[in-house]
């Protein structure tokens, strides 16, 4: 079993000065079909706890993340955004992500959520955030920060969940793709769909060789 997270660096942003904690988390970026969805989880000072058996969402099993997802959004206030196919086949992934992840912000921000305020810890090396924002926010990127930091871990939960919910819903329409099962990346079943029947909408078309 994958260590927990702790928060740990939480903490450590909050003892820095930090009044709002803002982990993020993307789930989609690979795949050949679907959108990009980003997972947003504010916290403020004071939370010690988190869900039993949270974890980053690549390690847990689908019927764990499913059960962990209401308890993540009771935990923290929590939105997911999500940049279409097209719009990645248009502007890039990077650009895509960004963009998901303002749409994710905007929805905290509408529930009254002060993200002006908000710290941002950011998994991953590379800050894609801010150049998607006209406002700028404090961003501190971590690598592996799914699996080692509790907020992000839960970001990356309701993302996981919110997208295999999509895919599924969009295997009904496309059952040929296999979606169910592989979300949309790039299984062998999926793989010989695209060159049997084509594409669909859905699918990420200049990724596709």
């Amino acid at each position: 079993m994958p260590a927990e997270p702790t928060l740990i660096v939480e903490q450590e942003l909050f003892a820095s000065g930090a009044t709002l904690i803002i982990g993020i988390d993307e789930v989609g970026r690979g795949a050949m079909a679907g959108p990009v969805m980003v997972g947003v989880c504010a916290l403020r000072p004071g939370v010690t706890e988190f869900p039993a058996g949270l974890r980053d969402s690549k390690l847990v099993s689908e019927k764990k993340r499913i059960s962990l997802f209401p308890e993540v959004k009771q935990w923290a206030p929590t939105a997911v955004g999500e940049a279409s196919a097209a719009e990645i086949d248009e502007l890039g992934i990077t650009a895509c992500l960004g963009l998901a992840a303002r749409r994710a912000l905007i929805s905290l921000h509408e529930a009254g959520v002060p993200v002006g305020e908000a710290t941002v810890l950011l998994d991953g090396a590379h800050d894609w955030l801010n150049p998607a924002l006209s406002s700028k926010l404090q961003v501190t990127t971590r690598v592996k920060a799914d699996q080692d930091c509790a907020v992000v871990s839960a970001a990356s939960i309701v993302a996981k969940v919110t997208r295999d919910e999509l895919m599924v819903s969009l295997d009904a329409q496309h059952p040929e793709y296999g979606w169910a099962s592989n979300k949309g990346y790039g299984a062998a079943v999926h793989m010989e769909a695209i060159k049997t029947i084509g594409l669909t909408p859905y699918h990420r078309a200049s990724w596709v060789k």
